[in-house]
């Protein structure tokens, strides 16, 4: 079939999305974040964040549509995140997203926000090569997936087990006094700082630890010995390098995401390795990811910065690759799924 139009819809956390695609053409991507909002209480207060959508979401869509050149009765197909994310922020992206299928008589999909950040690479780099692994990181999630199929056959073969990799930096940074969020923040300390001075835990890579949870994550007990080692220095009277200590804990997560997911690579036979989710856009991971995967023999496949953070285009451009696929659409009774597992990817 011929590249269908489609609109994408993302609101589920902090950040108002509006993306327009054609195919795998991106046409525009308007995001209105409200970080600044969030920023004062270190965290995203999911209040604070559904009053930001409301407010936002209708001047992102005329701006997408403006910059894509294009009359609404023309799109093809209205995408929107269903899941997972915070319960209002889903509610006011589906609201909007089912009155335009319903005005416009457009097919609706409602889609995984998790899976939108594997796919959004193809915008870049064209189909995916299947199966593939993919590693998705991200302030709420980390997860390694064997993807045979993007639009229906996803396996989960590894998480995290208490704190996800985008916390721990959030929780890192407050700890050295430094703004929400901890992503960019850290990764710029990290860069000024000694990687060695520190040797910080690397969760789950014991022996026993491999034997039970050999794709898993943790980065809780990272998070501890960060602030045991602050509380050390602070009691015993002498100062907090902390350029040295972001460098230290970003290599200790560097080390096990890039180390684990190259074992699963290898250990499923995929040759084609995907780096999704806001935290794909740190250096050091994308960095250290490329030399152990040229290591190894394996193609990376990683979307720029840009694209990595939240944004409508990754939820167009998976509601793109259902339509092509032929994906049967949503009903408009669809509801939000806060929890929405990531082998779901169509609501």
């Amino acid at each position: 079939m011929n590249a269908p139009l489609v609109l994408g819809i993302e609101s589920s956390c902090d950040e108002t999305g509006v993306g327009i695609v054609r195919g795998r053409e991106l046409l525009a991507s308007e995001v209105a974040s409200s970080v600044d909002l969030h920023a004062r209480f270190g965290g995203v207060v999911p209040e604070v964040a559904s009053r930001a959508h409301l407010e936002a979401i209708a001047p992102a869509l005329r701006r997408a549509v403006d910059k894509a050149g294009i009359d609404l009765a023309d799109i093809d197909a209205v995408a929107v995140t269903a899941g997972p994310g915070l319960m209002g922020s889903l509610v006011v992206g589906l609201a909007a997203a089912k009155a335009l299928s319903a005005a416009l008589g457009k097919p609706l999909y409602g889609l995984n926000h998790l899976v939108g950040h594997v796919v959004v690479d193809v915008l870049e780099h064209g189909p995916l090569t299947t199966p593939c692994l993919a590693l998705l990181v991200s302030g709420g999630h980390t997860n390694l997936l064997l993807v045979r199929d993007i639009t229906g056959d996803i396996t989960e073969i590894g998480t995290t087990i208490d704190d996800a990799a985008g916390e721990a930096y959030d929780k890192v940074a407050r700890l050295l006094g430094l703004p929400y969020p901890g992503g960019p923040v850290i990764d710029a300390a990290a860069s000024r700082g000694d990687p060695r001075a520190i040797a910080f835990p690397r969760g789950l890579t014991s022996r026993r630890d491999l034997e039970r949870h050999r794709f898993d994550f943790s980065f809780s007990g990272l998070k501890t010995a960060v602030a045991r080692w602050v509380e050390t220095r602070l009691r015993d009277g002498l100062p907090v390098p902390v350029d040295d200590v972001a460098a230290s804990f970003q290599e200790a997560v560097a080390d096990v995401l890039t180390a684990k997911t190259v074992d699963a690579a290898l250990h499923f036979g995929v040759p084609d390795v995907l780096l999704g989710g806001g935290v794909a856009a740190n250096s050091r991971l994308r960095g250290l990811l490329e030399e152990r995967c040229q290591a190894a023999g394996l193609v990376l496949r990683r979307p720029r910065p840009g694209l990595c953070t939240d944004n409508g285009a990754m939820i167009a451009v998976l509601g793109a690759e259902a339509v092509m696929a032929g994906r049967a659409p949503s009903d408009l009774s669809i509801g939000a799924d806060s929890g929405m597992p990531v082998t779901t990817v169509i609501a």
